[in-house]
């Protein structure tokens, strides 16, 4: 079975061409989109659905910058843990901690600024973590990259917590 990359006709790699794949994406959509099929026999709807699905599930996964980094450590064997290994360098877990309380504090005081100063920090991190990914996926270290993922999900969750802060200064 060919892996998302091959499906969309693109190399196997982190640093993706957006507009190919969005174009890939579209091509192959309309081939497989059910619509195609309504006067098909039910096996032929069945496949169709499948594919259309798998396309939709590809493109997801390759259009995620996350999504893409977590697929191919899995494609090369390197399992991400994240639910066993929780390890993270010392100096991470107390920017957790951190951030953690500034959440808390900007909630608690109410301040648009903390919480614009929260993201922007996050942004950066996030700019900074992809950047080491991408060469992490360079150097075909997928076992250093599987570590930087595991603390971008992190950022990512804790980017999403800062966003439902925003939303409930907004309410």
């Amino acid at each position: 079975m060919q892996n998302h990359f091959e499906l969309f006709q693109l190399p196997e790699a982190f640093a993706i061409d957006m507009t190919t794949l969005n174009q890939a994406f579209h091509e192959m959509q309309g081939r497989v989109h059910p619509d195609k099929f309504a006067t098909a026999s039910d096996q032929e709807k069945r496949v169709a659905m499948q594919w259309a699905t798998r396309v939709n599930e590809a493109y997801v996964t390759l259009k995620s910058p996350l999504k893409r980094a977590s697929y191919l450590c899995e494609l090369h064997g390197v399992d991400l843990e994240t639910e066993s290994n929780t390890s993270m360098p010392p100096e991470f877990l107390m920017q957790q901690m951190e951030w953690r309380e500034a959440l808390d504090d900007a909630r608690a005081e109410k301040s648009l600024a903390a919480l614009e100063s929260l993201d922007a920090e996050l942004r950066a991190l996030r700019h900074e973590a992809l950047t080491q990914i991408a060469h992490q996926f360079d150097l075909h270290d997928y076992t250093a990259a599987a570590l930087a993922i595991r603390k971008l999900m992190f950022v990512e969750k804790f980017a999403a917590d800062v966003g439902h802060a925003f939303d409930a200064l907004a309410e």
